[in-house]
């Protein structure tokens, strides 16, 4: 009895995850009752024997417990290990990003009031019980993991748990690969499949809405509508999409393997496409009628701002009076690029301000020349970041009407530093606010005019504007003014 009761304390401490795997003095344990007994009188040497006897057999029987529960902790320490390891390793990374990361964000403030920042002992997290600690569950990951680590994507794995333990999404580590892949994405000539994805609110499910002519993905038989369901063994929830796109890009005549679904038909298809240079403009425009210019803007790039000048001059040339701006599914980008497009459309004034924790703001400016179209602007559930911050500023500007639904609300900024090493990390450094004051992270820009999309020829095998009710009710608010 004394032995299932050990046992069972054993497991249950083990179970409460309260202490660390050790075996304790179950000799102790098993004879402190027994030491407080007095002995009978005339008990004598009998009961001398009898306590020999009764230790020796407790001793066998710890030493049967130590057995049991080394086989018991092979089974179950990683499960105790998937406990702590993510926490305590973490911390790790912390300190290590502590002496290395602090200095490189700090340069800014070195530049300009001349101090220089130094990690002090105190300030470090990498105490000896945290030390113990990482020495500890490296040893737990060496003996138990049912496969070699390297460590090198062990490291990398620690500084991605850092930024993942914020519990901001946007904020990430990349490692000098990543990062150079990531950097990609605000350029215009990309080697990848040429097609514009949206990623949904919530279900972070990501959807082919655009595929260019003549691009790897029109090859292989991708189309609009498609639902991305791996880009090759990851699947598409599981990163943001800007993430994600690292992926799906790579070197020049290099594949990617691609599962799709596709809702119409309710099947999946896998497809191996070949990476290529792709032209990818984010600003498209073309003229409607009475005299209405659309204007479609997939992102904001480092070359917007050059794009949607030389696309309002086009259309001027075409006798332009009236300008529709399409910011669905327009998932944002670079705040500048945002801002310079503002600053063409808007009088003078602020278009969009940052604030930070520290209370430090930035403000971005128009200046006083600016466009005198009536103007309609677009936006759903997939205008994001940029996006909003265009249709934050018209709204409050007064300078055009909001067509669609609510956008998806994303009001926070992002940085991107790299390090020494090549490695980078993205951090989301501030809060924007609209001309007005309005922070919309979390809720989103509501349209003046609510209207979900609907196309009006569902039999069409082709898109055709005309039949796209939110642009035909762009038209008819345009014409009224």
């Amino acid at each position: 009895m004394e032995e299932k009761e050990l046992e069972e304390k054993e497991l249950e401490e083990k179970d409460t995850g309260e202490k660390d795997i050790e075996i304790e003095d179950t000799e102790k344990k098993g004879t402190g009752e027994r030491d407080t007994q007095e002995k009978e009188p005339g008990g004598g040497e009998s009961a001398e024997n009898e306590i020999g006897e009764k230790e020796q057999q407790m001793q066998e029987a710890a030493e049967a417990i130590r057995e049991d529960l080394k086989r018991i902790e092979r089974g179950e320490r990683m499960a105790l290990l998937k406990g702590i390891v993510i926490g305590s390793l973490a911390m790790f990374a912390l300190c290590m990003l502590t002496v290395f990361v602090i200095p490189a964000m700090v340069g800014r403030q070195s530049q300009e009031g001349g101090r220089e920042a130094a990690v002090t002992e105190e300030d470090s997290i990498l105490t000896g019980s945290v030390r113990s600690k990482i020495d500890l569950l490296t040893e737990l990951i060496d003996m138990l993991y049912y496969e070699d680590v390297d460590e090198e994507d062990l490291v990398d794995g620690l500084y991605k748990g850092l930024f993942s333990g914020t519990g901001d999404i946007y904020s990430g580590y990349f490692t000098p690969e990543e990062y150079e892949s990531f950097m990609i994405s605000t350029t215009a000539s990309l080697c990848g499949i040429g097609a514009s994805l949206q990623q949904e609110a919530g279900t972070m499910q990501v959807v082919v809405k655009r595929v260019y002519e003549g691009s790897p993905a029109e090859k292989s038989g991708i189309k609009e509508g498609d639902r991305i369901v791996k880009v090759g063994d990851i699947v598409a929830t599981t990163m943001e999409l800007s993430e994600l796109v690292t992926h799906i890009r790579g070197d020049k005549g290099t594949t990617v393997h691609l599962k799709i679904y596709r809702e119409k038909e309710h099947d999946y298809a896998e497809l191996d496409v070949e990476r290529d240079y792709v032209d990818m403009p984010t600003v498209s425009g073309e003229m409607l009628r009475d005299g209405i210019g659309y204007i479609l803007i997939s992102e904001f790039g480092d070359k917007t701002g050059e794009e949607f000048s030389e696309a309002v001059k086009n259309l001027e040339k075409q006798g332009m009076s009236a300008m529709i701006v399409d910011l669905r599914d327009n998932p944002g980008g670079m705040i500048t690029s945002v801002t310079e497009i503002l600053d063409e459309i808007l009088p003078k004034g602020v278009t969009v301000w940052t604030e930070d924790k520290a209370g430090n703001k930035e403000e971005y400016k128009s200046d006083a020349s600016c466009m005198d179209y009536p103007m309609a602007v677009l936006i759903n559930g997939g205008s994001a970041s940029s996006s909003e911050i265009f249709a934050g500023a018209i709204r409050d500007y007064e300078y055009g009407t909001l067509i669609g639904t609510k956008t998806f609300g994303k009001g926070i900024v992002q940085s991107i530093r790299q390090l020494k090493d090549g490695s980078a990390f993205k951090i989301t450094t501030a809060r924007y606010f609209t001309p007005k004051g309005e922070n919309i992270h979390g809720e989103g820009i509501a349209p003046d005019i609510e209207l979900e999309y609907e196309y009006l020829n569902p039999d069409a095998t082709e898109y055709d504007m005309m039949e796209d009710n939110q642009i035909l009710k762009a038209i008819e608010v345009l014409k009224e003014k």
